[in-house]
């Protein structure tokens, strides 16, 4: 981690891996909605309104992995003083807030034909509403205050307790009685889902991951140039 410590360093690495991560996000992105909305066949009791799954599950797959890798960087931000640490969290809390959201868009239009209803007081659809709420907390925290060092380490507090929740929203549906089903790929046993549909659901999780990855380098890289700009005027108004 200290290799990538170093801003100007993190700068250049960066700016190698982005074509790369740009160009695969493109390629499986084209490929799985292909697989998803083209391939793949009707569910034989969902019809055609299981294609939601193909967003709606990456969706909720990436709103966990970003938080849990911001609640990370969190500690390593308070712990450690990675310099980078708290800049990641700012950079990947807006992507995290998205998937989140499309989420829970997805799902009320998958559960209205399914279910009969937009919405339920579930743990699952209740929990993943908090997450949305922790994310949305989190940008309004790290912008609360005139110091920047100060609203970050508000914000890292808030990441670190919020990770309870995280664990909550993947084992709800084994703890409580809900309306969402259980897990169908991530089991102990292997998947209960066809290959069929597996495989393209597979592809746009990892078309969602490197999107991810591409915007929160654009991003991260964006915050460090802003970061030098802020050190620069202050200096001179020291000066």
């Amino acid at each position: 981690m200290d290799y990538f410590a170093n801003p100007a360093r993190f700068q250049r690495l960066s700016a190698l891996v982005l074509p790369w991560s740009a160009g695969i996000t493109v390629v499986l992105m084209i490929v799985g909605l292909y697989l998803s909305l083209f391939d793949s066949p009707p569910d034989y009791q969902q019809g055609e309104t299981v294609r939601i799954m193909y967003i709606h599950v990456p969706a909720a797959w990436m709103s966990l992995f970003v938080y849990t890798n911001m609640a990370i960087s969190a500690a390593l931000g308070l712990v450690w003083k990675h310099p980078l640490a708290d800049l990641f969290s700012k950079a990947a809390a807006p992507v995290g807030a998205g998937f989140a959201f499309v989420c829970l868009v997805t799902g009320s239009l998958w559960g209205a034909p399914m279910w009969g209803t937009w919405w339920v007081w579930d743990a699952r659809l209740t929990s993943m509403l908090i997450l949305f709420f922790l994310y949305l907390g989190y940008m309004a925290l790290v912008n609360a205050f005139d110091d920047p060092q100060r609203g970050m380490k508000a914000g890292n507090v808030l990441l670190l307790v919020g990770i309870v929740n995280v664990p909550i929203i993947k084992f709800s549906v084994d703890w409580w009685n809900t309306l969402h089903q259980p897990s169908s790929v991530i089991k102990m046993g292997g998947p209960s889902i066809a290959s069929s549909m597996l495989v393209p659901l597979l592809v746009m999780a990892f078309a969602f991951t490197f999107y991810f990855i591409t915007v929160v380098l654009l991003r991260l890289r964006a915050e460090i140039v802003q970061r030098k700009i802020q050190t620069l005027r202050l200096s001179e108004a020291q000066g």
